[in-house]
């Protein structure tokens, strides 16, 4: 029999999760939430829905969270009629949201004194790959207790990596993340310059891939440098913004250097000040060539 599963966090990551849990034969119960995404299709395959978080766990053996960062994540987990409050000895706690570590070590703590387990399965890659199900997963935990989980994980996912103890998947996630939005922030900052210039943006991916320029970022970014559609990276820049505060805060707590970290940053969250967080990370290419330098 496989376990019964409760999911908390149904939007652009979280629906793909969901569907692929679902259509792999686990039993799912989900949180009723004005954040969803639509859950019509879910509905129609069996999936409950349930108006409070007492009522996921109730229905659970393991919880996953996919939800936007740690202050959600402890709302979630604490508090009278939270997670933890309702948890049974032996479930399972999985966390794929993008979280502090030493938060997700508090939450990790609160978990096991009520007798459960805790995992991070901290999530690269994008919605899409979500709905076809080839995240990949960097897990934070014991590795027991992922062998535990690991057909339920592997229903979304194509790549697994075991990083660590608890906190280590969601500490990888912030170091790939900032890699990641890092590139593509300096394309975009590139691309500005180079539109401004007169220079043929076709030209510039040309010569970037030809070049030191290649990659994924690129890739990612290229459909917007051509033709003008973020659809390829649905990921908000609030949320790339958030990103990097966690990656900034994480890396000032280790003494390492970050002052190009900050550059990034402070470009995202000034972005974000001038009302364009809900707009895709592609979008940056247009909105750095009307952005005023900082002072």
């Amino acid at each position: 029999m496989k376990p019964s599963i409760g999911m908390i966090g149904i939007g652009l990551m979280g629906h793909g999760i969901a569907w692929n849990i679902v259509n792999s034969g686990y039993t799912l119960t989900i949180l009723d939430h004005p954040g969803n995404q639509p859950t019509d299709d879910l509905r129609a395959l069996g999936v409950q829905v349930v108006p409070s978080l007492a009522a996921v766990t109730k229905a659970a053996e393991i919880v996953v969270l996919c939800v936007t960062g740690s202050p959600q994540v402890e709302a979630i987990l604490t508090g009278a009629e939270g997670v933890v409050a309702n948890l049974r000895p032996g479930m399972i706690v999985v966390d794929c949201s993008t979280a502090l570590p030493d938060s997700t070590e508090r939450m990790a703590a609160l978990v096991q004194a009520a007798g459960a387990h805790f995992l991070d399965a901290a999530m690269t890659r994008l919605p899409q790959h979500a709905r076809a199900g080839t995240l990949n997963l960097l897990i934070g935990g014991e590795a027991a207790l992922l062998e535990t989980v690991r057909p339920l994980l592997e229903s979304f996912s194509e790549n697994i990596t075991h990083i660590g103890g608890v906190g280590a998947g969601h500490r990888m996630k912030l170091l790939h993340n900032y890699v990641s939005l890092g590139f593509m922030t300096l394309l975009a900052e590139v691309s500005a310059h180079s539109e401004k210039a007169g220079l043929d943006p076709a030209i510039l991916v040309d010569v970037l891939a030809q070049g030191g320029g290649g990659g994924a970022a690129l890739q990612r970014m290229s459909p917007f440098l051509l033709t003008g559609n973020p659809q390829d990276v649905p990921f908000f820049i609030s949320n790339a913004a958030k990103d990097l505060s966690y990656y900034r805060a994480t890396a000032a707590s280790a003494g390492v250097y970050q002052t190009i970290a900050d550059a990034v940053g402070r470009t995202l969250e000034a972005v974000v000040a001038n009302g364009h967080g809900q707009d895709f990370v592609p979008q940056l290419a247009e909105l750095l060539k009307t952005q005023k330098m900082p002072q």
